[in-house]
Formats: structure tokens, sequence, C-alpha cells
């Protein structure tokens, strides 16, 4: 069963049908308690990184404790930014922590926000996340923060600047852009996803 989190800022629906699309079983949760005994979390987002202030202690220490025991967790656009250490879009908030690095504004040489369809570009990573996406395949994105290229990075993004597309770092994965609006190549990853959580 995968928990998807609630905390408001989600946009669940879509979610919910691109990954029952590719055989998931979804339960929306909406208290850190119901985290037990789910095979995989999902943790969406849309909107402002103020959002994630509803994530608060009692959400993270349930996350770090399904994290350590195995479970694999996706964070999608707002939900990867959580990830990190935080975003310039609310500098007073922290985010999770469990990758380096601040979500930083695309650049006002571009148009801002980034929406709409761009490529994915392979950061030189195996990747269970992107496997069997050709390369530079298409993925729909709608953002004005982005997380920064780290370590964790398996794909790259550029819109005015380089920024972590996808990242994947033990059973911890993030896309900055919608899968459950990308198309094949969405439901390819959200099935590569479910794989990885079996």
């Amino acid at each position: 069963m995968i928990g998807l989190v609630d905390y408001g800022a989600g946009n669940l629906t879509s979610v919910i049908k691109g990954l029952t699309a590719v055989g998931g079983s979804v339960r929306v949760i909406a208290d850190p308690s119901e985290l037990a005994g789910l095979t995989a979390i999902v943790i969406p987002g849309v909107g402002h990184f103020s959002a994630t202030a509803r994530l608060d202690e009692a959400w993270r220490t349930a996350v770090r404790e399904r994290i350590d025991a195995g479970v694999p967790l996706l964070g999608v656009c707002l939900g990867l930014q959580w990830l990190f250490e935080g975003s310039e879009e609310a500098p007073e908030l922290g985010g999770l922590g469990l990758l380096s690095g601040r979500c930083f504004r695309l650049p006002d040489r571009v148009k801002v926000p980034h929406v709409g369809w761009n490529s994915l570009e392979n950061a030189g990573r195996s990747s269970r996340l992107l496997d069997n996406l050709p390369a530079g395949a298409m993925a729909y994105f709608t953002h004005s923060f982005a997380a920064p290229a780290v370590d964790a990075t398996v794909a790259v993004t550029t819109h005015g600047a380089a920024f972590a597309a996808a990242i994947e770092q033990g059973r911890v994965f993030g896309t900055q852009f919608h899968p459950e609006k990308s198309g094949s190549t969405g439901l390819r990853l959200l099935a590569n996803f479910l794989e990885a959580a079996a």
C-alpha cells in the first residue's frame, strides 16, 4: 500500500490516477501515525514552500523512521524540494534535510514560472527511477523554484539555470516535474518507483 501524504498542498487526484494506472494501491494519509505499515510513501506538492510548514516535527520524525526502516519515498515537485535543507522561497523554514543544499529561484532572464515540457538529461549515474527512459525524455514542469544539482541527482533540466530534475539516494527518490502529468515518461517512472518499492 502506497501512502499519499495530504498536507493541503498536493494535487492528490492526478497523483492517485497515475499510481493506480501502473498498478499501485493508494491510501491518502493525513496523520503521521498512518505511515506505519505502508510499503511506500509519496509526498506530492504544488505551490509555495511555506505549505511544507504543515509537515511538522511529528511528520518529520515519522518519515525519517520509515526511511530508516527501508520504506521507499518519492517526493514530487514541492515534495522533492522539502527533501532538501530549505528554500529561498521561505528562508525561515527548514526542509527535511535528507539532501544538502537549498532550493533557489529560477533566474528572471527566462520566463518564470517554468511551465510546460522540458527534457531530462541523464546526470551520468545509473538510476532505478529512470530505468528504460530514453535519453532526452520529456516531462511536464510547473515551478518557480528548483533544487540544486547534488550528488544524488540522476537527471538535470535547464531553464535559465541547471537544476535537479530527479534525485535518487538509496530508497529516497524525487522529481521536480510532475510524473502524473508527464504522459508515458511519467507512467514509466511511477512504474519504476513501484518496482523499487516491491
